[in-house]
């Protein structure tokens, strides 16, 4: 979970919850929420903080090291900056899943 690598990295770091809150601008209580995998779908911009205050990619943050590797072998060069312009849009995974589900829709429909 998310959670879990934002702490890994924060410990990693040597910041406390306070610090890495203050650093990225973000707030503690959400920061806090992240870690304890309450809140499981942070935007993108406060993965982007978080990411550049803990000097990660922001790959790290939302997917594991294994799940990274596999992903980044099975996407072509295309395909990732695809994925990365949609990050970076401020787009939501769970906007991004519904203009596919409805892209599988209105192909169905054709």
């Amino acid at each position: 979970m998310i959670g879990e690598r934002v702490r890994k990295y924060r410990q990693e770091k040597g910041l406390t919850m306070s610090e890495l809150a203050d650093r990225a601008g973000v707030a503690k209580s959400y920061l806090s929420a992240i870690e304890r995998n309450i809140q499981s779908n942070p935007s993108i911009s406060f993965i982007e903080k978080i990411a550049e205050v803990l000097d990660v990619d922001m790959n790290q943050l939302l997917n594991d090291t294994a799940s990274t590797k596999k992903s980044s072998a099975s996407l072509d060069a295309e395909w990732q900056e695809l994925v990365e312009l949609a990050m970076n849009s401020g787009i939501s995974k769970e906007e991004f899943k519904d203009f596919l589900e409805f892209n599988k829709w209105k192909m169905k429909q054709n």
